[in-house]
């Protein structure tokens, strides 16, 4: 299929381009208020009537590796110069499966962070979102990405983010000062972020030596020379092998480079087994949609790796007794299914001296987690005035014996 063309959701009243609204959880018009329940979309992919669906992996995977082996597509005007067989392979080369955002974009990429923001529906920026760097330019796709799946909507206004991140901001002991009074909530953006998602069934054997811990008493001789005994203890091995059977369900991979991955991984997890909905162009007209730059073979791969830490983990909590060692797991992954989704983050991204912070919070649940610079003056009065109490309560000790 190429790129589906959706048209835009009008205002009944204005006529304006309707957008979601997280603090209503509807649609609602940017110019007169009007509020309109998402209705459902004449039926087609990617406009929200089809719902939440697993692809394969491995037909992705494997039409991704025959597409490779095609020439590289042409520039429609070279195309066009060479003729017939410079149109077959310009569509030869044009991906089978569903792509697009499913309205008119516009992309830029940062030349500081490098990440590509889409725009849809004429929304534009002078500056970053991820990292506020005015080093932007015009981005030309070699191919419109995958379409997402399915997505989180917003949930979190923007008023309830702030109120978070100012509290936030307060608990910081040792943040400088002029951090804390400044109105950084006011780069405040709220943008979704690309995530792929990997199901799989594991069946895994194991082999290991299970330790059991036992004690026996042992002499030796103190500092004096006279005997003791103590009790030490030793381990006994034995070896030890079992099965397990295990089911992945919605192991996240990020697709983003805009965002540092340790705020993400303290924001908490994102509900995508219970609360993904069809991905529409109406959730996302207004908001900025970050264009994944870590594609499916590396997701793929990376999702498989934490796949199998967590399956050693799991048979590792079979082997029996009290510790093990030699642990050789073998597992067999079927049934391997992925989704292309976006999920609602909102970021302040800020400088403070030489160095970039960013704030995140999760536009589903509210979890915000940050980067914060310290003050020097602040932690050197703190350690003095500890210090200065330690000496006080010293000379009052020393003044009741």
């Amino acid at each position: 299929m190429g790129k589906v063309t959706v048209g835009k959701h009008p205002c009944p009243e204005c006529g304006g381009d309707l957008q979601w609204n997280a603090a209503k959880q509807a649609l609602a018009c940017p110019y007169c208020g009007t509020i309109v329940p998402l209705s459902e979309a004449a039926e087609a992919v990617g406009d929200g009537s089809v719902g939440v669906v697993e692809q394969d992996l491995l037909d992705a995977l494997a039409r991704m590796q025959a597409q490779d082996a095609q020439p590289p597509p042409l520039p429609p005007q070279d195309a066009k110069q060479a003729g017939v067989l410079g149109m077959l392979q310009s569509m030869a080369a044009t991906p089978q499966a569903q792509r697009g955002y499913g309205a008119q974009p516009r992309e830029v990429q940062c030349q500081s962070c490098h990440a590509i923001s889409v725009f849809v529906d004429g929304k534009v920026a002078d500056r970053c979102e991820f990292c506020g760097s005015p080093s932007i330019i015009a981005h030309e796709s070699l191919g419109d990405a995958i379409t997402p799946q399915s997505l989180l909507p917003f949930r979190i206004s923007d008023g309830q983010v702030r109120d978070a991140i100012r509290k936030w901001y307060g608990n910081r002991w040792f943040a400088p000062s002029r951090l804390k009074t400044a109105a950084l909530t006011d780069t405040l953006k709220g943008m979704y972020l690309p995530y792929w998602t990997f199901d799989a069934n594991v069946d895994a054997r194991w082999t290991a030596e299970a330790g059991y811990h036992y004690y026996v008493t042992v002499s030796y001789r103190d500092a004096q020379g006279n005997t003791q005994t103590r009790q030490e203890q030793r381990t006994r091995w034995e070896p030890a092998s079992g099965s397990l059977q295990h089911f992945f369900d919605d192991e996240l991979v990020p697709g983003t480079v805009g965002v540092h991955p340790e705020l993400l991984q303290k924001i908490g997890n994102f509900p995508t087994t219970s609360d993904l909905k069809p991905y529409s162009p109406e959730f996302v007209r207004g908001w900025t949609v970050e264009r994944y730059q870590v594609d499916l073979r590396q997701a793929a791969q990376q999702g498989e790796a934490q796949m199998q830490s967590q399956t050693r983990a799991l048979c590792a909590e079979q082997v029996p007794g009290d510790t093990y060692r030699n642990l050789q797991v073998h597992g067999d992954y079927r049934n391997r299914t992925f989704k292309h989704i976006l999920v609602p983050v909102w970021l302040v991204s800020y400088t403070y001296g030489s160095r970039s912070f960013q704030v995140l919070g999760n536009g589903y649940t509210g979890e915000i987690a940050g980067e914060r610079p310290y003050s020097a003056w602040k932690i050197f009065f703190a350690v003095l005035s500890g210090v200065l109490a330690l000496l006080v309560l010293l000379y009052v000790m020393g003044m009741l014996q």
